[in-house]
């Protein structure tokens, strides 16, 4: 008995490290110094290149926080890493064509937040999505992929919700995840200069949603909120380290706690009135507000539409849905391609 333990203990390790399921993942674009470094992971080997200086931008400008005169606008949220779901919908909802390329003309795609997390190909949905953006601007169209939570808690390194194939890429890359999307990264960069919440016509877009709390702080202005949510990216990891301890709490918050525009879920779960909605609805000057992060089965309207949630559970990687505001109508974008009338 004993000889037979020795034998399986020796032998474990090398079982252990066969059964590890080989990934491939990437690119990871690095910016270091005057060039840009691929990496791509390709059967669990590490594959790197030198890129010419000026294969992308490195600097990324802020958007502006409000558009108007908007024709048509479709809505999506919380994809986490579900990149099939993800080009069926927008293939069959006339966003992209079968070469994965932009056909939305002048329309202006939002996705609420949340592509991190839970599913195996968040690089490959950022990706997409950085590319659609360029093809988007290039047709008078516009693609807003606004922070939400998700994306929030890999910036100040809360991975309690990544896929374990993120845990091997890390490994192999033998970079800390959270530093695949820093500073010093083409996507990490890029992340940086999204917004937290939009206005288009008289929507306004959040992940979340606008609580009466978060209202109560300040003066609302949505050019201000992103600028302060920008700027206090790289501070995040000490104010949640400090954030117990500090003398003043408050702007953490209101800006990060579970009232945020990242965080929020009362629409769903509080015993608010029509009236309670109207009221924020008339501060912040709007008469919708579209959110993400709670999930239901399909896009679905609350409080006489007052309020969208467009979270349609495509984190589950069966189903989803598109919100489609056409002419101020609003429509649910099946996985089908079905246009049905929101009611």
């Amino acid at each position: 008995m004993n000889r037979l333990i020795l034998i399986i203990l020796l032998f474990l390790p090398f079982y252990s490290f066969s059964k590890e399921k080989a990934i491939s993942d990437g690119p990871y674009i690095f910016i270091e110094k005057n060039k840009l470094v691929e990496k791509n992971i390709i059967n669990n080997k590490v594959f790197s290149k030198v890129l010419e200086s000026d294969s992308f931008d490195t600097a990324f400008i802020p958007e502006k926080s409000t558009f108007n005169n908007i024709k048509k606008i479709a809505v999506l949220s919380d994809i986490h890493g579900q990149y099939e779901i993800l080009i069926t919908l927008l293939k069959n909802n006339n966003i992209i064509d079968e070469k994965e390329n932009w056909i939305f003309g002048e329309g202006h795609l939002v996705i609420n937040g949340d592509i991190f997390d839970r599913g195996n190909k968040v690089n490959e949905v950022l990706w997409l999505v950085f590319e659609l953006e360029i093809q988007a601007i290039k047709k008078g169209g516009r693609v807003h992929y606004l922070l939400g939570n998700h994306e929030y808690m890999v910036l100040y390194n809360d991975l309690r919700y990544i896929n374990e194939k993120y845990k091997l890429t890390s490994k192999l890359l033998n970079v800390e995840y959270d530093e695949l999307y820093g500073e010093n990264t083409i996507i990490g960069r890029w992340l940086r200069s999204k917004p937290t919440i939009i206005k288009i016509n008289n929507q306004i877009f959040a992940h979340g949603g606008i609580s009466e709390n978060f209202l109560a702080y300040e003066k609302f202005n949505i050019d201000n909120i992103n600028y302060k949510m920008r700027e206090s990216i790289p501070l995040l990891k000490e104010m949640r380290k400090n954030r117990k301890n500090s003398k003043d709490p408050s702007f953490y918050n209101v800006y990060f706690g579970s009232e945020s525009l990242i965080w929020y879920r009362g629409y769903f779960t509080e015993d608010l009135t029509d009236i309670d909605i109207s009221k924020i609805l008339k501060i912040v000057k709007a008469d919708h507000i579209i959110v993400g992060h709670t999930s239901n089965s399909k896009v679905l309207q609350f409080y006489n539409s007052k309020i969208i949630g467009v979270d349609s559970s495509i984190k589950k990687g069966e189903y989803g849905e598109l919100l489609i505001i056409d002419n101020n109508q609003f429509f649910r974008g099946t996985l089908k391609g079905e246009l049905l009338k929101l009611n």
